[in-house]
């Protein structure tokens, strides 16, 4: 309980809902939801990986997510309800911490990834028409290490992009995690860890660089 309430206490300092974001046109918006929860004593995530049916990112690992119906009131329900279709979690189950800062994917969809505490007992009941597997991740997989980066030399000058290889040891199956999803889940294991890369970088100069890459995507638009 100690580790989840620590947990909890150190994102609502990164929680966006509390700021003032900068102007944004309106934007095709998606979410998606990072599930923590103790095992233990260690802090971890379930990922998913998509059905190669699917036309967008078919074949790859994903945080449970999608893009914002008209109906939702905002981007945490997104991802709420997106979550319960791709895994079958239900809202009430999931206790929301933080929303992070939003991050323009390669598609150009504005995604708000949502951080939130599941219990260790949940059970994922995947759909089957988007998602081939749901697998468990120890959060400190994604600590800060310079093997992880797809191109360090870009750290400073632009978005760094990470991407780790990931054997599950339960079942022995091997997952690539890269792009997007790595971004967001290397800047939520180095916020719950308070990590101390072993660089010159931390979770505030991302954040920055965060920002800095929407302008300039924007900009493009």
């Amino acid at each position: 309980m100690a580790i989840k309430m620590e947990t909890i206490a150190v994102f609502e300092q990164f929680d966006v809902r509390k700021v003032e974001l900068m102007p944004i046109p309106e934007l095709n918006k998606a979410s998606v939801l990072v599930p923590l929860f103790v095992r233990n004593g260690k802090l971890h995530t379930l990922m998913t990986l998509r059905s190669k049916q699917l036309r967008t990112s078919g074949g790859e690992v994903c945080f449970p997510g999608g893009k914002k119906d008209p109906s939702d009131k905002d981007e945490v329900e997104t991802a709420l309800r997106e979550a319960q279709e791709e895994i079958g979690v239900l809202p009430g189950d999931v206790r929301v911490i933080c929303a992070l800062h939003p991050i323009m994917s390669k598609n150009n969809l504005l995604v708000t990834p949502v951080v939130g505490f599941i219990e260790e007992s949940f059970r994922p009941s995947p759909n089957p028409a988007e998602v081939s597997a749901v697998f468990t991740v120890p959060l400190d997989v994604f600590a800060f290490n310079k093997d992880h980066f797809d191109d360090l030399a870009a750290v400073h000058a632009a978005m760094p992009t990470f991407a780790v290889d990931y054997v599950d040891p339960d079942t022995g199956a091997k997952y690539h995690i890269w792009g997007l999803t790595a971004i967001i889940a290397f800047i939520v294991a180095a916020i719950a860890q308070k990590t101390k890369p072993d660089f010159d970088i931390n979770v505030e100069e991302l954040q920055v660089m965060l920002t800095r890459h929407l302008h300039q995507r924007l900009s493009k638009l």
